[in-house]
This record gives C-alpha cells, structure tokens and sequence, in this order.
C-alpha cells in the first residue's frame, strides 16, 4: 500500500519542475504550484486529520513505551487546552516549553494550536541568564518545563530566576523579575512547590465544556502568530522570529509532498523538538498527512536512532550532518536492517557530497533531500527533490520549494546578480516570518521594503534553478585580497580517505588579513599529522587555498541542533595560536 502512495506522490512531486520560473540570465527563480497554500489554522488541520486517520499511531516515544494513535493523541491535546483555559491562558498568551523531545512537549505544542495561544520555544542548554532574557523578551506567562536533564537542573534554575515560584501556591506566581510569569508546569512525576505536576495540571480543564475549547479554536485566523522561535545567535542576545499558522503548517505540508510523504510514512525523530527542524520539518510535518512520529531518544543517541529505526520499520529519518555521520561512524552500523528506510531531510548546516553518497548508498535512504533555510523561514526556503540525480542532491540544496521565490544579490550593491555568480541569497513568500518579537530593529535589518528575507548565506545559482550554498557572508575568509569559501574548502577535505569531517575558519593574520585554519576529525584509528594534511593538499588546490593551521580534534563545539559553532572555534584558536594582538588591530 505504501509503494503505490508514494509512487503517487512521487508523479506529483515530479510535475512541480514544470512549475519553476527563471529569470533571463538573472538569478532569480520561482516555483509555481498546482497545489493551493493550506488555508487553515493547525487547530483546524489537526482535527482535520485525527477524523481521517483515527486510528494511525501518531506518536512513538520509545523510551517509556507511549503509543498514541492519532484519535488518542488529539484527544489528549484537548485535555491538555482545557486545562490551559482553566489556567485562564488567553489567545496570544505565551507559553513557553523547556524541554528535551518528551511526548508532553508535543501535546503542548498541538493543544496551544488549539486555544491560540503563542507557543516560545526555550533552548535546552540555556543557563540561567539565556533563560531570564528569553521568559522576560517573550513576556510568557506560562512555562512548561523538565525538572534536570544530564547536569542541567532546571527546577533549581527557575527558582534561581524566580525564587519567588517555591513561596507562591500553582498557578499563583508572582515574581518580580518575571513579573508576567504566573504558572509553572512540570513535566513528570514530581510535585514542587509553586509548580503544577503535569497529572494535576492536565484534570484542571474538567470542568471546560467541548463547545467553549472549539469556540476558542475558531476564533483564531491562520495569520495569527502561534510560534515565537529563538535562534541560536552567534553574537549578541537571541532573537525571537515571530511566525504564524499560515508560516509553518505550509511549510510543514510542502516539505512532507516534496519528500513523497503519506499516511504510511514513519518518521524517525532524533532532532530537538524546541527547534524548527523538531517541530515544524518532523512533528508538524508527520500531522500534516497523517504520518507517526518515532521518537527514538530523549536527546540524540546514534545507537538508539539505529535501534528505533529497525523496531519500528522507520521509513523516513531527519538530521543534521553531524548526526549522519554518528550513525555511519558507529561501531555497530552494519548490525541494523536499515531497508525500510527512503526518504527524510538533512538539513541544518552544508552537507559534504561523500557523506550524502553514503547515506544514498549505506543507509538505504535512497530519496533524502536536502533542506534548506533558516528560522526566519519557517525554515526551508528550497529543497532538492526526491528523485533528482544523485550529482543534483550532491551539489546543491535545490530549487525553491513551492509558492517560494530566491534571488541572489550583490551584497555591496543589493542587484540580482547573473545566473552563476556568488552574492547573498534572499527569500520571499508565505513561509518568511513576521518580525522578532520585540525587535523592530532586527526585524527591519532582516527583511527589506520588497519583503525579501537576506539570509546572510553566500550562494550561487545554477541555469536549471536550483541554489548552491557557498558559505556565510560572516564566514568568508579574505587572504591577501583572495575571497576564500570554507565550504569549497571542507569538501575538498572530506575526499581525504583518513578525515571523518573537517570545518574551516579565518584566523587573523598581521600580512595576509587572515589565514586559513583548519580543525579535523580523523576517522577511529586512522592518524595524520599537520605537515602531512598540507602535503596532500599541495598540487590539488591552488596555494592559497592549503590551511596555514591544521588543529586535530575529537569534537567540535556545536549547538543542541548539530549545528557548529564557527565563531567559537576561532575564539579557541586566537587564542591557541597566540594571536589575540594580531585580532586587536582594527581595519577599515
């Protein structure tokens, strides 16, 4: 049954070539649809499909055992709105979720669709002041949260920023630091002072009748926000990109036809769920067509995605590039029955054409696309098509995902540059958010007068209109006047039959402005030395391409979400090579 659905979807998916549109010798491209924009709130589109699919498992958490068909499920996401009703959340109220991947943090995510309120998603490696600035910029009155995950105790933490929560009775939190805050939701078995244990929580919507929680979900409209979702920034405080119902079921719903996705699908989750690629590209996007949602691990574990692969006869798999690589790097890969698998999304950071090769090949995942965007995108801006050519999947991140318009432009003079020339890449359409909470400033830097999102990512476009990501504007390397690209560089290395994965980064330098610096991940026995990674690259790159520093690690410093932290490796390095004079000098 499966086979001739997504056959179906695949006939479908492939007619939306016909529908891209690309500028005369310009880089700009458009793609059309057949398909109209889902006009409806995920309130809505959730009922929608519980009625369809009743008896579908829509969730999968394997660590407890829970399974969920989707009549359950819903039914369960109801409960859960009444008892925020009876906590007196309002629409556009703000409710906040601290968690690692649980199953109440998706019931929280689907039953504050229902009642309209404005779902914050709180990054799990905040410390306490990222969580203050994050509760007080979001003005949430509701906070959903774990007590501890690893060393991380986040009970003691809010009680850190709010210690008024232990003197105050559930529901009744009055705090002078988060002076909005007033109810604390725990998720789990325990019972703290101040904070509702998420059984009590969930009896509190008795007494709310089924006719004033589906009053509540019509009032809401799908251009309403529902999601405030903070990135991870690489300066300065994070920045919450307001987006709707319209923004991110859309986005879900489209991401899942261009995968060929059905209601026989089973996605595999290892990403986090307080980030889009969790909630919006897996959660939302398994809701959008009736499809499960295995969820395999509280936080990512190479071994355990393998194990919940093979249990559940998992047909898609989503990850970051750095999660792939875990899993084919595991010493016990070769024992899992991988075959079920097809299709699922890598996106999240560049993905090396020899790991994509692999994953092709090794894992069975034979129609993966290539996702990519951002959060301010709701997030994926193109993607590469199931059935494209393995060099098309390779080499580019594809063409815009339908209802969606890219340019690239001249970053010094904002024009759209000639097919084949690198620039900024930007986005327009219905996915791009509505503003920053609370930043009109940023918001403005963002998003120009046309409505283009500027990314901040260097690409190129291609004649047959699909995008190739070349590096971050800020991630540039300029020697001696050379404009180098870490990506090209990075791909080149991964050719290296002893290298497992490798980033570059620009390091200042007193003659050239900067220098090329490696760090390099070696496969598990294989060793090298720096002399020798600059001898190899001799006669195959061109001189000032070949890194100056080559650093061996074990890791690299990286965000909950896989992606890493570039401009942590050069702060380690400036400061490893003895060059933080050299990074005092000012230019112009």
């Amino acid at each position: 049954m499966h086979g001739k659905k997504a056959a179906a979807a695949a006939s479908a998916g492939e007619a939306r070539e016909s529908a891209l549109v690309i500028g005369r010798g310009l880089s700009y491209a458009h793609m059309g649809s057949d398909r109209p924009l889902i006009g409806e709130t995920i309130g809505h589109m959730f009922e929608r499909v519980a009625k369809t699919h009743p008896d579908n498992e829509a969730i999968v958490y394997l660590p407890t055992g829970v399974r969920w068909t989707y009549r359950e499920f819903y039914e369960i996401c109801r409960r859960a709105a009444k008892s925020f009703m009876a906590l007196g959340v309002r629409k556009g109220d703000r409710v906040a979720v601290w968690a690692t991947n649980h199953p109440e943090w998706v019931v929280a995510q689907f039953s504050t669709s229902l009642v309209g309120a404005i779902l914050v998603t709180v990054n799990p490696a905040y410390k306490t002041h990222e969580l203050e600035y994050g509760l007080k910029n979001s003005e949430a009155q509701t906070l959903v949260l774990v007590p501890r995950f690893k060393s991380s105790q986040y009970a003691e933490m809010i009680n850190h920023v709010a210690p008024e929560i232990k003197e105050s009775k559930p529901g009744a939190v009055a705090s002078r630091t988060l002076p909005l805050l007033r109810n604390v939701i725990l998720i789990g078995g325990e019972r703290l002072p101040g904070m509702f244990a998420w059984e009590d929580f969930m009896s509190l919507g008795a007494e709310i009748s089924d006719e004033e929680l589906d009053a509540r979900t019509d009032e809401c409209d799908f251009d309403d926000v529902i999601n405030v979702q903070y990135t991870s920034g690489t300066t300065g405080l994070p920045k919450g990109a307001s987006l709707t119902h319209h923004n991110i079921l859309n986005n879900a719903h489209f991401v899942a036809e261009t995968m060929h996705f059905t209601d026989a699908d089973r996605l595999c989750i290892p990403v986090p769920l307080y980030h889009c690629f969790g909630m919006v590209l897996s959660t939302l996007l398994c809701a959008t067509h009736g499809a499960a949602m295995v969820f395999p691990c509280e936080y990512f574990d190479p071994l355990l995605v393998l194990e919940g692969v093979e249990k559940e006869r998992c047909t898609a798999l989503h990850g970051v590039p750095t999660m792939f690589i875990a899993e084919l790097e595991h010493p016990e890969f070769k024992r899992f029955d991988l075959q079920s698998l097809r299709t699922g999304v890598m996106a999240g950071a560049p993905c090396p054409i020899e790991l994509m090769k692999r994953v092709n090949g090794e894992m069975n995942l034979t129609e993966i696309t290539i996702g990519y965007g951002e959060t301010e995108a709701s997030p994926i801006v193109t993607q590469t098509l199931a059935r494209d050519t393995l060099e098309r999947r390779t080499e580019t991140v594809g063409p815009p995902i339908p209802h969606t318009e890219l340019k690239v432009v001249d970053p010094a003079t904002g024009k759209t540059a000639p097919i084949g020339v690198q620039g900024e890449i930007c986005a327009r359409g219905y996915q791009i958010m509505r503003g920053y909470y609370n930043n009109d400033k940023a918001t403005n830097e963002a998003i120009d007068e046309a409505g283009w999102l500027h990314t901040g990512d260097i690409g190129l476009m291609r004649p047959d209109g699909a995008f190739k990501i070349t590096g971050r504007i800020k991630d540039m390397i300029i020697r001696g006047g050379e404009n180098i690209y870490p990506r090209e560089i990075e791909e080149f290395l991964y050719s290296n039959p002893k290298i497992r994965d490798a980033q570059v980064i620009g390091v200042p330098d007193r003659k050239m402005g900067e220098e090329i610096c490696v760090w390099i991940q070696l496969k598990e026995g294989e060793r090298a030395t720096e002399d020798e990674i600059k001898e190899w690259c001799k006669g195959r790159i061109a001189h000032y391409k070949i890194p100056r520093y080559v650093k061996f690690v074990s890791e690299f410093p990286m965000t909950v979400t896989g992606k890493i932290q570039k401009f942590k490796m050069r702060e380690i390095s400036i400061k490893e090579l003895g060059l933080e004079d050299v990074a005092k000098i000012k230019t112009a």
